[in-house]
């Protein structure tokens, strides 16, 4: 629609997510955000960001009160979260807030509840399903390039272990992730649940086990002065989900830092099977299983004819290699058909900020991340209960992203719709 206006945005929290790739793309490489403010609780913080990038230093006070600015970018620790949301929406300010939306589904609830009272916006990190490969494997899906589908298995493991001599020392090195609303499956599970409800959509009913699975611990470094001594973690480390889909297929959730590094992301349907990239990239490989995917290029010469058993298996002294070969001519790398292919962390917020230009529904709606964090709550509750947990939530998939050849800079138009 070739919106001109650039939409004001302040920033709540200064540290490292903030500045990282988020400040960078907020700046330079989406047109559509005009960042004018920056807040932290740590003055040294916020006083960086103002220099470096030549924004107003504000108290959070100040830009909740301030009339130009339209959105709040809540980049706070997961304990913050909820405070600085809902002060935003009480200040009638729309909310873009990084993964996930709040500690416990409770909270969530009550954001969403203000959020609708105040009749502001409300849009969730993680916002990686709008990359390049996460966009293309929609694509894939929708066309029917593996048919029906029938499942998608999740699982992400890592051993988040303490073991810096700085451990918890200062903010500088607070180890969110074993902390309250920080573990494994906030960390990194909103990842593969939005892109899960990209590809699929609402989750209907949910079974699970797990929980904190090792809630006592030790400082292990001999370097670190509290060496020996133990400390709590308080939030959630391990979880196994059974998950039905209100379209007809079943998934599996697998998240865990108390085990060792893995990672897995699959969908299998009645004509073939896809192997999903890493959601928690904007760029990844995408695999197509099926029949004929990579055929053997034959060449033929004028009166040649062509070989019968081409891409067939075959008895005899060769069978081991013809059968190889077989396998071989199923399976394909897709190509990349969309944009945003390089960390492009903020796309969400330049696709809210189009959507409240153009009067639509943004593509990171909360719904979406209120359908993810009811997810985890369901699985803690299926675990404490022993039942199966009917889902309340409920969220269409996201409008998919135009594909794109535009350069890095022209990507930007395929959001302005």
């Amino acid at each position: 629609m070739a919106n001109n206006r650039r939409v004001k945005v302040g920033v709540v929290g200064c540290g490292g997510i903030c500045r990282g790739t988020y400040m960078d793309n907020m700046m330079y490489r989406f047109n559509v955000i005009d960042v004018v403010g920056c807040a932290d609780l740590i003055d040294s913080r916020a006083q960086y960001i103002a220099d470096k990038y030549g924004v107003k230093k504000m108290t959070t006070e100040e830009m909740m009160n301030d009339p130009e600015i339209e959105v709040i970018v809540n980049l706070t620790y997961p304990e913050s979260h909820f405070l600085i949301s809902s002060e935003a929406m009480k200040h009638g300010k729309h909310v873009y807030c990084e993964k996930m939306m709040a500690p416990t589904f409770a909270e969530a609830t009550e954001l969403m509840r203000l959020a609708k009272e105040n009749n502001v916006v409300f849009t969730t990190a993680p916002d990686t399903f709008l990359g390049a490969w996460e966009q293309s494997a929609r694509k894939y899906l929708d066309d029917g390039i593996i048919g029906k589908p029938i499942t998608i298995h999740a699982q992400c493991t890592s051993h988040y272990a303490p073991d810096t001599p700085f451990f918890d020392l200062e903010p500088r090195f607070f180890f969110f992730p074993l902390h309250y609303g920080g573990g494994f499956p906030f960390d990194l599970g909103g990842y593969y649940l939005h892109e899960m409800i990209n590809l699929l959509g609402s989750v209907k009913r949910v079974s699970g086990f797990g929980g904190n699975l090792e809630p006592h611990r030790v400082y292990t470094n001999p370097h670190h002065p509290k060496y020996g001594e133990p400390f709590e973690v308080n939030t959630p480390t391990t979880l196994v989900g059974a998950l039905e889909f209100e379209c007809g297929a079943y998934g599996t959730f697998h998240i865990s830092s108390d085990s060792f590094e893995s990672h897995s992301f699959v969908m299998t349907g009645t004509d073939g099977t896809l192997i999903l990239g890493d959601p928690n990239s904007f760029s990844d490989h995408i695999t197509v299983h099926r029949n004929g995917a990579n055929p053997e290029r034959e060449s033929i010469t004028p009166g040649q004819m062509p070989k019968s058993d081409a891409g067939k298996p075959a008895t005899g002294e060769d069978d081991n290699q013809v059968l190889g070969e077989w396998i071989d001519s199923q399976a394909i790398q897709l190509p990349i058909l969309h944009g945003y292919s390089d960390s492009s962390r903020g796309v969400g917020l330049a696709d809210m900020c189009y959507a409240l230009l153009n009067g639509r529904r943004p593509r990171c709606h909360a719904d979406i991340g209120y359908h993810a964090i009811e997810i985890i709550h369901a699985i803690l509750e299926s675990a404490k209960t022993g039942k199966t947990y009917e889902m309340t939530s409920r969220c269409p998939r996201p409008e998919p992203i135009p594909t794109s050849a535009l350069s890095a800079t022209a990507q930007e138009a395929t959001l302005d719709n």
